[in-house]
């Protein structure tokens, strides 16, 4: 499959956006965010980005006060996934003009509608930024 989850998280450990690829029942998602988080945010900028968790590979990078944390299966590349989140803040960015925490909170449902113009069933299915952000200026426009 590739992508498990997605997630969003501030420096204080709160989440800020959460997608799952995968079906996790409420507590088993509350119990893993609460590890992973814990132990992503402990590590220090000197330590690499990748992190082995339970069945998962975790990739995570920090923008500002933003953590965006990826799960993947064992065998996926870490560099492309990277990448990827490198993708979706530009996104974001292009979007909201410097993406920050409380864009992410006020504008919970376009933040979800660009993840899920990129990645569909765990899969990285679009990478243009223009094609990602069409839709929601379609929108914008529209109200």
């Amino acid at each position: 499959m590739g992508i498990r989850f997605v997630l969003l998280v501030n420096k204080q450990g709160q989440t800020r956006l959460a997608q799952y690829y995968e079906y996790l029942t409420l507590e088993e998602r509350r119990a893993l965010e609460g590890e992973i988080v814990r132990k992503c945010l402990a590590r220090t900028e000197q330590q690499c980005s990748f992190v082995e968790h339970r069945n998962y590979k975790i990739v995570y990078r920090r923008y500002a006060s933003l953590f965006f944390l990826v799960g993947v299966d064992n065998d996926e590349n870490e560099l492309a996934i990277l990448e990827f989140i490198h993708l979706l803040v530009e996104t974001m960015d292009r979007h909201f003009a410097n993406v920050c925490e409380l864009d992410i909170m006020f504008h919970l449902e376009k933040a979800h509608f660009m993840l899920e113009e990129m990645v569909m069933n765990g899969c990285i299915v679009e990478t243009s930024k223009t094609i990602i952000l069409t839709p929601i200026q379609l929108m914008d426009k529209a109200s």
